[in-house]
């Protein structure tokens, strides 16, 4: 039998790195965790971990997925003590570990107590799930939480790079982020075009490795620089409002895109200003405004459309075109567009958006002090 793995990784460690970690050594935890609200990587997780562990050739043999409803005590012991065949280890994946019912529950802690060596037994909670803390104790665990704007731009490069075997521009990244949001499972479909796209003029152009580039992004997307929702975002923010109103169609006909989630970021935008103007106002110079608005973002989770440092930036150079009384405004029309957008009998988004846009744009004062 195969020596056990060495200790679990500090608790801090990202799961991204303990899975790689793994995989780049060959030397696998006995159980892992795997819980979280990012179903994504978590499932990604798992296939990485199961394609590195558990041989191709034996994997009909040596591999089962089970969801954990379905099994009683007698059948989950059957599972855990059945020995690998002609390979080192086998794999069981158990899914929705929580739903255990109570006998078989009684079976998997007792053999956490003492995992078989030549066993890969991978835990899965669906998102949603409040982690079980004996499961984490008991196990490697890693928490899959969703990535933030910042790690999203990077995971763009790193998808790219590693998955698809292509570069990608920071400028295409940026483009493609902005276009379609932070949610992985799109994110990666559209990367996936990019590459097809790339790779079709990647002969004929003999170069080491393709790369996709900000054109590359235009044309698979549908979506140009200086046409994204954070370019109506920004126009919205300095009170331009041609800029603005002129972006809301281009905007609202891109497929990733609805009116409600514009509402959404032009929300948190407001709040994050208001925020913003309440730290001025207490004295707070404008140079410090980045690192309260990174941390204004930190502690809400909002998602303004892009990397929270870029965001940060941005309202630091329009805050003091923003009044108090001009951010409590904005937040007013944004509760008032968002209850029409949700009454059932409206049907023209475009038509409130474009009135919502211009009374934000609207709201401007005089410079305050």
């Amino acid at each position: 039998m195969p020596p056990k793995s060495t200790a679990a990784p500090a608790k801090e460690a990202s799961p991204l790195r303990v899975v790689t970690a793994a995989i780049q050594s060959q030397q696998f935890a006995p159980v892992y965790y795997l819980h979280g609200d990012d179903d994504f990587l978590k499932d990604a997780a798992l296939r990485d971990l199961l394609a590195a562990a558990i041989d191709e050739g034996t994997r009909d043999f040596n591999l089962e997925q089970r969801r954990a409803a379905d099994l009683d005590a007698e059948a989950l012991a059957s599972l855990l003590t059945t020995p690998p065949m002609l390979a080192e280890r086998r794999a069981v994946v158990l899914r929705d570990v929580t739903t255990l019912k109570k006998a078989a529950r009684t079976q998997l802690d007792r053999y956490l107590k003492n995992p078989a060596s030549d066993t890969l037994l991978l835990l899965h909670s669906p998102t949603g799930t409040k982690p079980d803390t004996a499961l984490c104790n008991a196990s490697v665990s890693l928490d899959f939480a969703p990535l933030t704007p910042e790690r999203i731009r990077k995971w763009i490069a790193h998808h790219a790079s590693t998955v698809l075997q292509v570069d990608i521009a920071e400028d295409a990244a940026q483009l493609l982020q902005q276009a379609v949001g932070n949610d992985l499972h799109m994110l990666a479909a559209e990367i996936d075009k990019c590459a097809s796209y790339v790779l079709g003029a990647h002969d004929a152009a003999n170069v080491a490795r393709p790369m996709v580039d900000i054109d590359a992004v235009s044309a698979v997307v549908g979506v140009r620089r200086g046409e994204t929702v954070t370019d109506l975002l920004d126009a919205v923010a300095r009170h331009d409002a041609a800029t603005a109103t002129n972006l809301v169609a281009h905007v609202l006909a891109q497929p990733k895109v609805n009116a409600v989630q514009v509402v959404m970021m032009l929300s948190t935008q407001a709040f994050a200003l208001s925020f913003g103007r309440a730290r001025r106002d207490a004295g707070i110079p404008t140079n410090r405004l980045p690192q309260e608005f990174f941390a204004f973002l930190k502690e809400t989770g909002g998602y303004p459309g892009r990397p929270w440092g870029e965001a940060a930036s941005a309202w630091t150079k329009v805050t003091d075109q923003w009044s108090a009384d001009a951010c409590q405004r904005a937040l007013q029309l944004l509760l008032e567009t968002d209850m029409a957008l949700k009454d059932t009998r409206v049907s023209n988004e475009e038509q409130l958006l474009m009135s919502l846009v211009l009374a934000l744009c609207a709201t401007r004062t005089r410079k305050a002090a």
